[in-house]
C-alpha cells in the first residue's frame, strides 16, 4: 500500500498514461512514429526526480515539470508528449488507477479477516456466554454467535468496498473543461476518433468504462463514495475491537500476547489489549477522513477549482494506508484470540439463577404449584441472593436457597437440568452454521486464492 501511494507509482503511471495517449493517437492517424513510442516505453521508470523537483520549483506546476523531465529522457518524443491533454489527464486518471489498485489490496485483507473470524465463530458457536444489553447481563448467547455479529458487519463492508471498486470509471481523455475540444481539433472534427481514443486509453489503463461526462476533473463525489466505504469499515473494526477490549477486562477473551511481550512498564502482571486499542485509535481517524471529500465535493465550483488538490493528496492516501494497517492488525488479532471457558462459565453461574427464574416457575406449575405463590417465593429468594452479591460481595447463592426451601422440593432433583446453560442459548449454534454456509462462504468464494496468507505485526 505504501508503494501504491508512492512517487514512483504516481509518476511512472503518468508516463504510462502519456504513452497510452500517444499510442492511441498514432493508431488513429496522427503523425507519431514507432521510434517515438519505443523511446517512451523504454523510459517509463527512468525518472530524474531531482530534475523534476527543480523544474517544479521554477514552474510551480508539477505536471509540466514532469512533461519536461520525461521529454529530456525522450528527446524524439518530447514534441508529442501530453498532446491535447490537460493536467487532469494524468492527475485524475492516475488517482483513479491508484484507488482501484488500493481497493484490490484492501479487499483480500478484508476477506482474510472474515475468514479468520468465521473459523473462530464456528469453533465457539455452541459455547454459552452472557449476552449484554446496555452492558448489563442479559439472556445467554454464544461466543461464536457474538463473533458472527462482527462478521455480518464486515460482510457489509465487503459489499460496500466491492461496489465502490466495481463502480470506478476512468476519466479518460476529456480535455480542459470536459468537452474534448482539443482532441476534436487534433482529429479535424472527427468525433468518432475522439471516442475511439477515449476508449483505447480507458482499456489500456484496465478500466471497462470511462465517465461520459466530466468537468475538468472526474466528480469528487467518487472520492466520497470510496472514503464512505472505508469510513464504514473503520466503524466496524472499532466496534469489534471495543468488544474485545471489554471482554479482555472480564478476562473472558484475550487478544494475542507474545511470550516476551510487556503489558506495562510499572505493572508486570498486565496484559493490555494493545492491538485492539491501536485499531480503535486508527479507526477513529479513518472514520473522520470522509469529511474531507464530502466538503471538497460540495465546494467544487462549476467545472473545477484547485482547492481540492492538496486536500485529496492527504486524505485519500491516509484513508487507504490506515485501512490497510487496521485490517492487518485485525487479522492478527483474529488469528490468535484466546477464549477462557472457565471464566465465562463462572460469569454465567453468577447470573443464570436469576435468568432461570421463569423456567423454575414453569417447572413448579407442572408439578401442581401455583404460579403466583411460586413467583413470590422466587422474588424473595432472589432479593436475598442479590443482597449477598451486591452488599457482601459474595457469589450468587439463589440455587442453594432454592434447595434449602421445602416449597421447591418437587423440582430439587431437576435444578441441574433447569440451570444447564446450553438450554438458554436458543438457536445460536444453528444460526451461526446457517450464516456461515449461506452468507459467508459465498462471499469469500471469489477470493479463495488469497485466504490463507497470515498477518504479521512488526510493532
Amino acid at each position: 500500500m505504501a508503494y501504491n501511494f508512492s512517487e514512483a507509482k504516481k509518476f511512472s503511471t503518468w508516463r504510462k498514461l502519456w504513452l497510452f495517449l500517444a499510442m492511441g493517437q498514432k493508431a488513429l492517424g496522427l503523425n507519431i512514429s514507432d521510434e517515438q513510442i519505443k523511446e517512451m516505453e523504454e523510459n517509463l521508470e527512468n525518472i530524474d526526480y531531482k530534475m523534476a523537483a527543480e523544474e517544479e520549483k521554477k514552474r510551480r506546476h508539477d505536471v509540466m515539470a514532469h512533461v519536461y523531465t520525461f521529454g529530456q529522457k525522450c528527446p524524439k518524443s518530447a514534441p508529442i508528449i501530453h498532446l491535447g491533454a490537460t493536467s487532469c489527464y494524468v492527475g485524475d486518471n492516475t488517482d483513479l488507477i491508484v484507488m482501484r489498485d488500493a481497493l484490490d489490496i484492501i479487499l483480500p485483507r478484508l476477506v482474510r479477516c472474515i475468514r479468520k473470524l468465521s473459523d473462530f465463530a464456528d469453533k465457539f458457536k455452541s459455547l454459552p456466554t452472557l449476552g449484554f444489553t446496555h452492558y448489563q447481563p442479559a439472556q445467554l448467547t454464544t461466543v461464536g454467535k457474538r463473533a458472527s455479529l462482527w462478521i455480518s458487519d464486515l460482510l457489509m463492508d465487503l459489499r460496500n468496498l466491492s461496489r465502490a471498486r466495481d463502480d470506478l470509471r476512468f476519466r479518460g481523455v476529456k480535455g480542459t473543461t470536459g468537452t474534448q475540444a482539443s482532441f476534436l481539433a487534433l482529429f479535424d472534427g472527427d468525433g468518432e476518433k475522439v471516442d475511439r481514443l477515449d476508449d483505447f486509453v480507458t482499456k489500456q489503463a484496465g478500466f471497462k468504462k470511462s465517465f461520459l461526462v466530466t468537468g475538468q476533473t472526474y466528480s469528487r463525489k467518487v472520492d466520497v463514495d470510496v472514503l464512505c466505504a472505508l469510513a464504514s469499515l473503520g466503524s466496524s473494526v472499532h466496534k469489534i475491537c471495543t468488544d474485545i477490549r471489554l471482554l479482555a477486562n472480564l478476562k473472558e477473551v484475550e487478544e494475542p500476547f507474545e511470550k516476551d511481550q510487556i503489558g506495562s512498564s510499572a505493572m508486570p502482571y498486565k496484559r493490555n489489549p494493545m492491538r485492539s486499542e491501536r485499531c480503535c485509535s486508527l479507526a477513529r481517524h479513518l472514520t473522520t477522513l470522509v469529511m474531507d471529500p464530502l466538503q471538497t465535493h460540495s465546494v467544487q465550483w462549476f467545472e473545477r477549482t484547485l482547492d481540492d488538490s492538496a486536500n485529496r493528496r492527504i486524505c485519500i492516501a491516509e484513508a487507504f494506508l490506515t485501512a490497510d494497517v487496521l485490517l492487518n492488525t485485525l487479522q492478527n488479532i483474529a488469528e490468535g484470540t484466546v477464549v477462557y471457558p472457565k471464566v465465562i462459565e463462572r460469569h454465567i453461574l453468577q447470573e443464570l439463577p436469576f435468568m432461570a427464574s421463569e423456567n423454575i416457575i414453569v417447572a413448579m406449575v407442572k408439578e401442581g404449584g401455583n404460579r403466583q405463590v411460586c413467583h413470590e417465593h422466587i422474588r424473595q429468594l432472589s432479593q436475598e441472593a442479590a443482597a449477598v452479591v451486591k452488599e457482601q460481595g459474595g457469589d450468587n447463592d439463589l440455587v442453594e436457597r432454592i434447595k434449602a426451601t421445602p416449597y421447591f422440593a418437587p423440582i430439587h432433583n431437576r435444578l441441574t437440568e433447569l440451570l444447564n446453560p446450553a438450554t438458554f442459548i436458543g438457536r445460536a449454534p444453528e444460526q451461526v452454521t446457517r450464516f456461515l454456509e449461506e452468507e459467508v462462504e459465498p462471499a469469500l468464494a471469489p477470493f479463495k486464492d488469497v485466504l490463507d496468507m497470515m498477518a504479521e505485526l512488526n510493532v
